[in-house]
């Protein structure tokens, strides 16, 4: 399947002072990055405390300092310390702010220069072929389509195993909150499979969080009488990076009524296989100070693995950075309650959900291991990138930090 695939106001020197750092970036104000990310923490911990104008001086300083074109900790600096001060003068307005068009450029770059999305759906696609093989009838209900980036490999590795004079139906619902975005996807998909000679229809279904909806994809109103279910069809269920879309404010219980109602439904439909591709991450503690450190170590791993793989001057690096992983690192930091999105969680959760709803783990194959482990050696080559399996699930990360899972169930 791989083959188809500036300086600082003087208010802002004396806080930096009493912090121990010299304000001067030219005498290693940016340069020793355990300095800075020193700094950045003393900030979150004024936040923290609540000390707000201290926070606005070392988040001010960061800003004028810390360049998002210059190494990998200049860049992580700037993406957190606009973050801290989103948070701190309660403004949220860069998720709206973005043109659609340059997020979706960004994350059309993601996938391009990182291996982290393709491994992600790699993975699950081969999951999915070997779960449906000599199968007639398929039918995949994908959640948060998207670009739909994931299924021309799906649907050209299905047209090289069957008889070209009689080949299998296969049906995608895509499920999104933008119809528009949704049928534009159906349509290049319908296209792609056309040139394949596969018959191949694209369903798209609007999925808004609307309370009451019984669509809704808040899995209390979710139900599968929203979707086409035809007897003698074999369903996949793919959940790549949606699972934490599900989960809300409140204690460990009431934060997962979604997810567990969620799970549930999709468990009724007795679904063949159910892919799950999470970031390996904790990014959903309530407590702010905590959840700052956690999405520090987390984006200080992916940024060092953009320098290692692309030049500062590359307009993609900073096209990721800036826009899709800069939102990310808002939502992370500059947001509470129900207005923040990026509910990150690890690998621990994700199976104790998926155990409790009544699945049980299918193992990846190790044809998948070996085609994710030729997707990196193919197309990324820094030594930096690590793959694991561990309880028959993958997980891909740099140096010794994991970043994405990957796993199947049944």
């Amino acid at each position: 399947m791989l083959s188809s695939l500036k300086s600082a106001h003087e208010e802002g020197d004396q806080e930096h002072r009493r912090h121990g750092l010299h304000p001067n970036p030219q005498h290693g104000l940016i340069s020793p990055s355990a300095h800075v990310r020193q700094l950045l923490v003393n900030c979150a911990e004024l936040v923290h405390r609540g000390d707000i104008p201290a926070a606005q001086r070392i988040a001010s300083l960061l800003l004028a300092t810390a360049s998002p074109f210059g190494d990998s900790t200049d860049r992580l600096v700037h993406q957190f310390a606009r973050a801290l001060s989103l948070r701190i003068d309660r403004l949220f307005p860069s998720a709206a702010a973005v043109a659609p068009e340059a997020v979706q450029s960004s994350y059309l770059s993601f996938n391009q220069i990182t291996p982290f999305l393709r491994f992600a759906h790699l993975t699950a696609n081969q999951a999915i072929l070997e779960a449906v093989d000599s199968h007639r009838h398929v039918h995949i209900l994908d959640f948060d389509t998207s670009h739909g980036l994931q299924w021309p490999p799906l649907l050209q590795a299905i047209a090289e195993r069957s008889d070209p004079g009689n080949p299998p139906s296969i049906r995608i619902t895509g499920t999104g909150s933008n119809l528009d975005v949704l049928r534009r996807t159906g349509d290049r998909l319908q296209t792609f499979a056309d040139s394949l000679n596969l018959r191949f229809q694209f369903h798209p279904l609007l999925l808004p969080s609307a309370a009451g909806n019984p669509c809704s994809s808040s899995g209390a109103n979710f139900s599968s009488s929203c979707f086409q279910l035809h007897p003698g069809e074999i369903l996949a269920v793919n959940c790549v990076l949606f699972l934490h879309k599900l989960l809300r404010d409140g204690g460990s219980s009431d934060g997962s009524r979604d997810l567990r109602a969620f799970l549930q439904a999709v468990r009724a439909m007795n679904p063949a296989v159910v892919t799950v591709a999470e970031r390996e991450a904790n990014h959903n503690s309530p407590i702010f100070l905590q959840r700052f450190m956690e999405a520090l170590d987390y984006y200080t791993a992916v940024f060092e693995s953009l320098e290692a793989t692309l030049p500062p001057t590359s307009r993609e690096r900073v096209a990721v950075e800036q826009v899709w992983l800069g939102r990310e690192i808002e939502d992370v930091v500059g947001r509470e309650g129900e207005g923040r999105r990026e509910r990150h969680e690890a690998f621990e959760r994700w199976e104790a959900s998926m155990r409790g709803a009544g699945f049980s783990n299918r193992p990846l194959s190790p044809f998948a291991l070996s085609q994710a482990r030729l997707l990196l050696r193919l197309h990324y080559p820094s030594e930096g990138y690590r793959l694991q399996m561990v309880r028959d699930s993958f997980f891909l990360g740099w140096q010794t930090k994991p970043l994405f899972s990957v796993s199947s169930w049944h």
